[in-house]
């Protein structure tokens, strides 16, 4: 079963996604995410000009050989744009590896763990009281974790809290928006959010909150440590992870747990983070990670160390990635959690699946494969738009330095 055609397909249904079709001699078919958000087209390009002439003619089941070529034949190893590629190649080979076995990708991973993947979604607003609506909202939809993020007084915009609440996408100009940030200000705001949530949802609602990696490490621990009292499931990307010693200073401070590792690309960027448990979930995702293949290396290294996975599931991921990364999580002995942001009707429209949310839990389905696919014809309808993420500048004028 030889590659006959590999296609990349970019379009926009309301954001950019980035989609690899693999098509074999026997007419199956696979897909796999590769968007890159505010980067699309650097990994279109690197799909195109580098990796599919190499495909063409490679046996379609040597899903780990194909991997390792594409890993270790470039001389300039790793980095986003690289393994959002080869994350796309080995999805579609596994999408195609289920398809011809006849069982969904999660039978050939071990089978399940679970029967549902627990998710989360945002409730975000400008005011505490719109949060605590957001939060109800949610909590009536059915779901048992929630992220809470609210705008920051006195700062004019605030990176993760949106106008339009259940599709809030941040990417929104050709040219970064510049956005101001405090974290005197939101240091003080951010406590007083969560004693609102708690005293009105109680003590058993999973709660989750994303700093963004705006902090350093002794204002992130002085933050754990203020929101102690609230029990977070979790403290999101509190600080840049490219210096990872940084972390140690974190856990001895408080006992908040930590999440890590949207951006990260390989094993080796969360190695030291999982082996020395300086944090307690690791959110690497399909798509950033090199694929299946790669993320279920990280998250078996999770394992041995008593930290589990909390893949990231913004809208920047597409329906494939979602529905691949529902096939992991559901294989997995230490998941914990599953973001999960809905798309909007058009994108489900180029991207039809077989997933689906109910009572807190989504459900890959039973289909062969990962049970999604791209519809070209009504991807072809919406073109490319260029489209990146703010940046942040302190109250002062000047970038924020780390």
């Amino acid at each position: 079963m030889r590659i006959v055609d590999a296609r990349v397909i970019v379009t926009c249904p309301g954001r950019n996604f980035v989609t690899l079709k693999i098509v074999t001699s026997d007419g199956v078919t696979g897909v796999g995410d590769a968007t890159l958000n505010g980067r699309e087209l650097a990994v279109a390009s690197y799909l195109r000009d580098h990796v599919v002439p190499t495909l063409i003619g490679r046996d379609a089941s040597r899903i780990e050989d194909t991997w390792q070529y594409l890993y270790r034949g470039a001389y300039w190893r790793r980095g986003p744009v690289t393994m959002s590629a080869i994350a796309a190649v080995d999805t579609a080979l596994w999408d195609i590896k289920g398809k011809v076995a006849g069982l969904p990708v999660y039978q050939l991973l071990g089978g399940r763990c679970r029967d549902g993947v627990t998710v989360y979604g945002h409730a975000n607003a400008e005011t505490v009281p719109e949060v605590l609506a957001e939060v109800a909202r949610y909590v009536d939809l059915g779901y048992r974790a929630v992220r809470v993020q609210t705008a920051v007084p006195g700062l004019p915009a605030t990176y993760g809290v949106g106008k339009d609440r259940m599709f809030y996408e941040p990417a929104d100009a050709a040219i970064p928006t510049e956005t101001t940030w405090s974290t005197e200000r939101y240091l003080v705001h951010t406590p007083q959010v969560f004693a609102a949530v708690r005293d009105e949802f109680g003590p058993h609602l999973k709660l989750l909150h994303d700093a963004h990696h705006r902090l350093t490490p002794i204002e992130a621990a002085r933050l754990g440590k203020d929101l102690e009292p609230y029990r977070l499931t979790w403290l999101e990307d509190p600080v840049p992870a490219e210096l990872q010693e940084g972390f140690r200073l974190i856990r001895q401070h408080t006992t908040t747990p930590i999440a890590v590792g949207e951006v990260f690309n390989t094993i080796f960027d969360c190695q030291q983070l999982i082996t020395e448990q300086l944090i307690d979930y690791v959110r690497t995702t399909v798509v950033r990670a090199g694929g299946i293949s790669h993320l279920r290396r990280i998250f078996d290294l999770a394992a041995l160390h008593h930290v589990r996975s909390g893949s990231h599931g913004a809208t920047d991921l597409s329906p494939v990635c979602m529905a691949a990364a529902l096939h992991v999580d559901l294989s997995i002995p230490n998941f914990g959690l599953q973001e999960y942001m809905r798309h909007t009707e058009a994108t489900d429209e180029v991207f039809p699946h077989a997933y689906r949310f109910a009572d807190g839990y989504l459900h890959p389905g039973e289909e062969p494969g990962l049970g999604v696919d791209i519809d070209e014809s009504a991807a072809a309808r919406y073109p490319y738009a260029p489209a990146s993420l703010p940046v942040n500048r302190l109250t002062d004028g000047s970038m924020h330095n780390w």
